[in-house]
């Protein structure tokens, strides 16, 4: 079953004002980052780590399971006293930088539930084989972040009408160390940017964002690229163009404009820029290898998401995508949110089969059964996940 992407199939407190999250590239990132033991390491300069999808099983990702995907070097010696978000750029009517204290006190605060999904999650299945981080199914999440809308602070701070754009800063390092360069400036359409959901964020799970996914300040722009979601928030710039910061140029974070055969080389030309991400869906119970007993019934439960779009179809198969069977699936908690899916399975006799499961969006945009067109960056796979049954 080539081009699926599955699992393995194998049977049988508050942190202190001074707080240094992340001094040591070589130290051992489960202890370093609270991590579960089954979280899996792709690599360490800098830190990638993902989820394997029975870790993503409780409805609100937890700091332990949450996938990490680092473009350079986190900050050290972090003082949140001194941590101030600056909002510049040709757009706005006036520099203005405020505190984080401010930012509490001056805006109401929001709660939401967002799915964060890394760009090239399921990478590992393109063919040919795409550069990069091999993402398999556990590059994403869906936590509770807590902050104030970006739309409020720019607001306050006024936008001209040629605002089209908006382009965040942070206080990680380049993976070289040159302070002239920034790991990564990506960013915004206004129309993302002036959401409800869009929020500068400062908590996690109702507690001080942990420093593995952004503390003190992140942008969260759930449904998008993780990659617009930028941590160790300090800065954004309101632009008159589409942003041209680290990360923001053809090829990264874009795909082809046309389909192309696999392999073939695209011109950056040709590239249009990852917004709005597809339809997707994991099956996060049973763990791959599950057995079951003939005349038992098979549980089997998890999320579903679809970028902007709410999925309003969930359906599982055992027979390979012939035939396809309705599941329970929940509402979102809030716009942007995984929705959660359920169904009881019974197995006509005894053997081997395989669980698919298949979401389909508001616009009725199902996910394929194989993974969907090539593209150089080995971005947006969407393929239907499924766990191996045996029932003996």
């Amino acid at each position: 079953m080539a081009g699926i992407i599955g699992a393995d199939i194998v049977f049988g407190s508050k942190m202190p004002v001074n707080y240094q999250p992340l001094a040591l590239q070589e130290t051992d990132p489960f202890t370093l980052f609270n991590l579960d033991k089954e979280m899996v390491v792709l690599n360490d300069k800098p830190w990638n780590i993902e989820a394997k999808a029975h870790l993503l099983d409780e409805k609100v990702t937890s700091n332990k399971n949450m996938f990490i995907r680092n473009n350079g070097i986190p900050p050290e010696n972090i003082d949140i006293s001194k941590w101030t978000l600056t909002i510049d750029g040709e757009s706005v009517q006036q520099k203005k930088t405020y505190t984080l204290s401010e930012l509490k006190s001056k805006f109401k605060q929001y709660t939401y539930q967002l799915t964060i999904e890394c760009g090239g999650n399921g990478r590992s299945e393109f063919n040919p084989p795409a550069k990069g981080n091999q993402w398999t199914v556990g590059a994403v999440s869906c936590a509770s972040w807590t902050g104030v809308r970006l739309k409020d602070i720019l607001d306050d701070v006024g936008i001209k009408d040629s605002a089209v754009y908006i382009g965040y800063h942070a206080a990680d390092s380049h993976i070289s160390r040159d302070p002239n360069k920034e790991p990564i400036s990506r960013g915004v359409p206004m129309s993302k940017a002036l959401q409800d959901e869009t929020l500068v964020a400062f908590k996690m799970n109702g507690k001080d964002i942990p420093a593995a996914h952004g503390y003190p300040l992140r942008l969260v722009c759930g449904g998008w690229p993780a990659s617009t979601s930028g941590k160790w928030l300090n800065g954004i710039s309101v632009r008159n163009k589409e942003h041209d910061g680290a990360k923001m140029k053809a090829p990264a974070y874009r795909v082809p404009k046309n389909p192309v055969a696999p392999g073939e080389k695209v011109k950056d030309e040709d590239m249009k820029i990852i917004e709005s991400m597809p339809v997707k869906s994991l099956i996060t119970y049973p763990k791959s290898g599950a057995m079951i007993d003939l005349g038992k019934k098979l549980n089997i439960r998890g999320h579903a998401w679809a970028g902007e779009l709410e999925v309003i179809k969930m359906e599982f198969s055992i027979d390979f995508g012939a035939t396809w069977h309705t599941c329970t699936v929940e509402k979102p908690v809030n716009r942007l949110a995984w929705q959660h899916f359920n169904a009881a399975i019974t197995f006509p006799e005894k053997g081997y089969y395989e669980v698919w499961a298949r979401a389909t969006d508001a616009n009725n945009v199902a996910q394929p059964m194989l993974v969907p067109g090539w593209n150089p960056k080995g971005y947006l796979n969407n393929a239907c996940h499924r766990i191996a049954v045996k029932v003996k």
